[in-house]
């Protein structure tokens, strides 16, 4: 399934404040804690949970979220589909990481081991 240009722009534009309290509500409903998930978009962006709550309070957008982050050079490990997009075939770069993010927030959410998560050899 190919993502359309409308997609990738709404994707784009999206904040991350909107979609971080859904996953804060996701991984808590499964007893995991906001710590983990810090863990685990740490692992994905470099940001610290300080650098969250900033980006949080600016209400930057997905592609201003991205373009500050350092992303993990293993992130082409995370596979799979999210959404009923197979994340390895997403082109447009915002896309895909969005994408990396809801699938780690999906697998923590899923009492996945947080070695496998973060896709330690």
């Amino acid at each position: 399934m190919t993502t359309t240009p409308e997609h990738d722009e709404r994707m784009a534009k999206m904040t991350f404040a909107s979609v971080y309290s859904h996953y804060v509500t996701k991984i808590e409903r499964k007893n995991r804690t906001i710590e983990e998930l810090h863990q685990v978009i740490e692992w994905l962006t470099g940001f610290h949970a300080q650098e969250l709550e900033q980006l949080i309070a600016e209400k930057v957008n997905f592609e201003s979220f991205f373009s500050r982050a350092n992303l993990n050079p293993n992130a082409h490990l995370i596979k799979g589909v999210i959404c009923g997009y197979r994340i390895e075939d997403i082109e447009n770069e915002i896309t895909r990481n969005v994408r990396y993010l809801d699938k780690l927030v999906d697998e923590l959410a899923k009492g996945k081991k947080m070695e496998k998560i973060l896709r330690n050899d």
